[in-house]
């Protein structure tokens, strides 16, 4: 028969009635559990509530609640205690170690009469004679255990037994519960911090923008209070900071050095390195003073590697001590790779910009030859490409014009007679005037300029120079005889470039132009050979400045 005497004295003391009153009292308990698992959605919190309604309901004097970590079976981690929280203090229980292992490997509740004569008590309190552990069984299976105790011996009676064998049943079933809603709602996380971050990585050619967005969903999500990136150069022998968030005082670059060794050792092994509390990292490979400044407890660095490079590392700082579960190890590796391939998109972005400009400078230094070759075939005209290409872009900058279009400006510039190579000598070095015939051939060579430029992708949006520099305001140019807007912006300007320098240069049947001369011609030939608003932007210019 189990003594109940010090179990009643107790009710009486908080108000039970010692003569009845199970039933309600076991509803009543129950009841509150119910309102603490339909308030609360996590284990954390349901632990914490269950302990300190049996502590109230039935009057224990500690109670605990553990749970099997999911992640390694033989580890019982604590989730919720009060009371004088007995053999149940520290991080874990090991197993074999203790009678919350023995009532979980016997899926049977275990009542200890008399804990001092126990020796399977892991951390002995001789403030506690009895205890009742109750495992917490999911089909057969124990997922955790409750555990309650008394400071009187045999202070469990028949009714406290099934009550909490009761209370055991329903919790490991709110438990399994609690722990979907807490996987859902991390998946819904995750997921929700990966589309963040893939729409800050399509949305930004900034890399530092991207990595700020990317910083903030890995801190929130992995729940750290800091975190970095570093990208690594000559394959990861060295690491230069990008971006940082998190941190208390400055980003942490001036300790980057001292630090190095972890990170670099986490590029080039291609593995995480982890240390859950910086008191014990070895002696060897010392951290930054920069950390006591920061409160940095918790450190770890993963490399990040796409396409088999490693791109650079993601570092972590937290205050406390770092415990990571199978699930944020698991989140971290997701994340790492998703900050990976977007610093390898940078980094291929990067090398494809790179290699643009370096294909864009050899087209261009193409052009400059093509450009020479056209002034060595007619000394007359040398030097002609490459000075009306700068006097149209001064004129184009004046005009607003955008630096992307000024770009096939130039090159429309250089080639703008690339037409006359198809051109005889006879006509194109005649020094005399040139018969109606002859000028019918000189007056194709915008004509041939297009057949010749326009196959070429690269080169097509440069075609209307070549191809318009002839046509007139007033419709009376050549080939095409377009008349006022229909003539391409970029062709009216260069007509103006293009006529002011062939004025300004001698020629064999007249000497060059003055100034005064040149600028006259062209204000009389506004709206008539010259867009008005063009060669008015065009004649501000050489008064603010003389073109040579």
């Amino acid at each position: 028969m189990v003594n109940t005497t010090a179990s009643h004295s107790r009710r009486e003391k908080l108000g039970h009635d010692p003569a009845g009153g199970e039933p309600e009292r076991a509803l009543r308990l129950l009841a509150r559990i119910a309102g603490a698992f339909t308030s609360v959605h996590n284990v954390q919190d349901l632990a914490n509530c269950v302990v300190e309604s049996l502590r109230d309901e039935i009057g224990l004097d500690s109670c605990t609640v553990g749970l099997l970590n999911q992640s390694d079976p033989d580890v019982l981690m604590p989730l919720g205690a009060t009371g004088l929280r007995v053999d149940f203090q520290g991080p874990a229980i090991p197993r074999d170690t203790s009678l919350h292992w023995a009532a979980m490997e016997r899926c049977q509740p275990l009542l200890i009469r008399d804990m001092h004569a126990e020796p399977r008590v892991f951390r002995r309190d001789d403030r506690i004679r009895s205890g009742l552990y109750v495992p917490l069984l999911v089909h057969g299976r124990a997922i955790g255990v409750l555990s309650a105790h008394r400071s009187a011996a045999d202070g469990f009676s028949q009714q406290d037994f099934d009550l909490l064998t009761v209370v055991g049943r329903y919790l490991a079933g709110a438990f399994v519960v609690a722990r979907l809603y807490e996987e859902a709602s991390r998946h819904h996380g995750q997921l929700r911090a990966l589309r963040e971050i893939d729409m800050a990585i399509t949305g930004s050619l900034d890399l530092r923008v991207t990595l700020d967005v990317i910083l903030d969903k890995v801190t929130s999500q992995l729940r750290v209070d800091a975190a970095d990136v570093l990208l690594a150069r000559s394959g990861g022998h060295a690491l230069d900071f990008v971006a940082g968030r998190g941190f208390r005082t400055v980003a942490p670059t001036a300790s980057l050095r001292s630090r190095q060794e972890y990170a670099a050792r986490a590029a080039l092994e291609r593995r995480r390195v982890l240390i859950p509390d910086v008191a014990q990292a070895p002696p060897d490979l010392p951290l930054p003073d920069w950390f006591g400044t920061e409160g940095v407890v918790g450190y770890c660095v993963t490399p990040l590697i796409a396409k088999g490079h490693v791109r650079g590392v993601l570092e972590f700082f937290h205050r406390s001590p770092l415990s990571p579960t199978r699930e944020w190890q698991e989140d971290l590796d997701t994340l790492a790779g998703t900050v990976a391939i977007a610093l390898n998109d940078a980094a291929l972005f990067e090398e494809l910009q790179r290699s643009n400009a370096e294909v864009a400078l050899a087209y261009d230094v193409n052009l400059e030859w093509w450009s020479r070759a056209l002034d060595l075939r007619d000394k007359m005209t040398e030097g002609h490409g490459k000075r009306v290409a700068e006097l149209v872009i001064r004129l184009a900058q004046a005009m607003g014009v955008s630096e992307a279009d000024i770009v096939h400006i130039r090159r429309g510039a250089l080639l703008h007679d690339i037409g006359k190579i198809v051109i005889p000598d006879s006509i194109l070095h005649k020094p005399g005037p040139l018969t109606e015939g002859e000028w019918e051939v000189m007056q194709r060579h915008p004509v041939y300029a297009y057949e010749l430029l326009s196959p070429i992708d690269y080169l097509r949006p440069a075609l209307a120079i070549p191809y318009c520099h002839h046509e007139k305001w007033d419709g009376t140019g050549y080939p095409r005889k377009l008349r006022g807007e229909e003539i391409p912006f970029a062709a009216r300007m260069f007509a103006l470039a293009d006529v002011w320098d062939a004025l300004r240069s001698d020629r064999p049947y007249r000497p060059a132009w003055t100034e005064t001369q040149a600028c006259e011609y062209i204000r009389q030939q506004a709206g008539q050979h010259f867009d008005p608003r063009a060669a008015e932007a065009f004649l501000r210019l050489e008064v603010e400045g003389p073109f040579r």
